[in-house]
């Protein structure tokens, strides 16, 4: 657990406003999809859309995470 606290600060170190932004984007996408409280026939307009934004800002999110996870599991061998 703290080898995963402490990729979580180095991300953190590394991140730049655009990396926080598409982190709140993401964040307020998987909010939306998991809160969803819009009328039947909107409700699927909705969810593609949250869904579509999810992924879109998901994806590079975890790609530069998961960089930095297996630099440190490569440094610590």
């Amino acid at each position: 657990m703290n080898k995963l606290i402490h990729a979580a600060n180095e991300y953190k170190s590394h991140m730049t406003l655009v990396d926080i932004g598409l982190l709140k984007l993401c964040l307020m996408s998987l909010g939306v999809l998991l809160g969803i409280a819009v009328p039947k026939g909107h409700k699927k307009k909705a969810a593609a859309g949250a869904s579509i934004a999810f992924a879109f800002t998901y994806a590079p999110l975890m790609t530069k995470f998961l960089t930095i996870v297996l630099k440190q599991s490569d440094d610590d061998k």
